[in-house]
């Protein structure tokens, strides 16, 4: 076990980040497509003539003014992880897709040359198998986390989707519910598990130890045994 790189808690052997950590990254690539969705609705003219409707009388309202800082988060740009701080400009797509390649180039591909030969060499780039879409890269970016977080810019990572979700929050005011749940932690026995809307697994926000649905009800159910064989 090793230093969590963002607080005092151990993080998994070969790892840069805590359970806690890697949980939320894990989190908000799953709520980053969910909140550009969100945006998207946000640039449709609420002036508009209803769909549909042919003639009538009177004029539509002029459209209500788009904020421009949707439009930049939907928007064409340019972003470089490895490069100057982030000034909270870059859009959603590119941050994503930036932060993919960063790691491809990074990640060991086995290849042969022109004579047979095997190499290892970084990836060219990242091909995400759902096209170069917010949802591709954030697939992308949650099938090779487990690499990612093995390298040292996973606290950079961390803070990069931390400033993007904290943008999107701001703007949909919409964030994922957390749903405590009854039993106490396995790992650290306190009473913080919970479940997020959107979110397959239960986690504690104590130590950030995570359990499967089934697992959890298992534990459950063990928990209220116990107590049951107590109170004859």
């Amino acid at each position: 076990m090793t230093a969590c790189t963002l607080c005092p808690r151990t993080a998994p052997d070969h790892e840069h980040l805590c359970l806690v950590h890697s949980g939320e990254l894990r989190g908000w690539l799953a709520e980053i497509p969910a909140q550009a969705r969100l945006l998207d609705e946000f640039l449709t003219p609420a002036g508009a003539p209803a769909e549909g409707r042919l003639g009538g009388t009177g004029r539509a309202h002029s459209p209500a003014p788009v904020d421009l800082r949707i439009l930049t988060l939907l928007g064409p740009g340019h972003y470089d992880p490895a490069g100057p701080d982030d000034d909270g400009t870059a859009p959603i797509r590119v941050l994503l897709g930036a932060w993919a390649g960063h790691i491809a180039y990074l990640y060991p591909a086995a290849t042969r040359d022109p004579h047979g030969i095997q190499r290892t060499q970084p990836c060219e780039q990242a091909w995400p198998s759902g096209g170069e879409t917010i949802d591709g890269w954030c697939d992308w970016l949650a099938a090779y986390l487990p690499y990612a977080l093995t390298l040292p810019l996973a606290a950079e990572l961390h803070t990069a989707l931390d400033t993007l979700v904290r943008r999107l929050r701001d703007l949909t005011h919409t964030r994922p519910h957390q749903h405590p749940r009854s039993a106490p932690c396995p790992a650290c026995d306190l009473c913080t598990l919970v479940s997020t809307d959107g979110q397959w697994g239960v986690r504690c926000l104590g130590c950030g130890h995570q359990m499967t649905p089934d697992e959890y009800d298992q534990h459950a159910a063990a928990i209220l045994h116990t107590h049951q064989l107590t109170a004859r």
